[in-house]
């Protein structure tokens, strides 16, 4: 089993309500930020993903497309499966399929991504929050439960100095 960097991207700020209901809700400026600001981060960082997967919602999708932009990489691929109520073990099986990428990035819902960290790791339900624009990664080797938590970057010390 090849072992991969799972970096999970959780999609930026966005409106609170849209007629047209959740799935529909886009980003607004600040949470645009927060995808330019982590793509920064980690071009700085030389940790880009090979591959960039993204939830079907509006708000992800958008999240995807200003990270991609921002980071001078392909676009993102839409995934099903990372849509809100995204399970762990069907995550990791889904993974699975990208085993020839050494870095991927999935863009994403709460409490969708604090579950799959704890399930990773093993750890208590509520021991781990991912905020709006929050960037982590783990060492994983999909579809096996473990790994290792590299970071996690909260938004607001992936802001620009500029």
């Amino acid at each position: 089993i090849s072992t991969m960097n799972l970096i999970l991207l959780r999609h930026g700020k966005a409106v609170d309500k849209h007629p047209d209901g959740d799935f529909s809700r886009p980003l607004v400026e600040k949470g645009r930020n927060q995808a330019r600001n982590a793509a920064k981060l980690l071009k700085a960082a030389g940790l880009l993903p090979d591959i960039v997967l993204t939830s079907p919602l509006v708000r992800a999708r958008q999240t995807a497309e200003e990270f991609c932009n921002a980071a001078g990489i392909p676009g993102a691929t839409i995934q099903g499966w990372l849509a809100c109520g995204m399970n762990p073990e069907t995550a990791m099986g889904e993974l699975a399929a990208f085993h020839d990428f050494k870095t991927v990035a999935i863009v994403g819902h709460e409490p969708d991504f604090s579950q799959l960290i704890q399930w990773i790791l093993g750890a208590n339900g509520g021991s781990i929050e991912v905020k709006k624009g929050t960037i982590a990664s783990l060492r994983v080797s999909p579809p096996s439960r473990s790994g290792t938590l590299d970071y996690l970057i909260p938004p607001m010390l992936a802001r620009s100095p500029d």
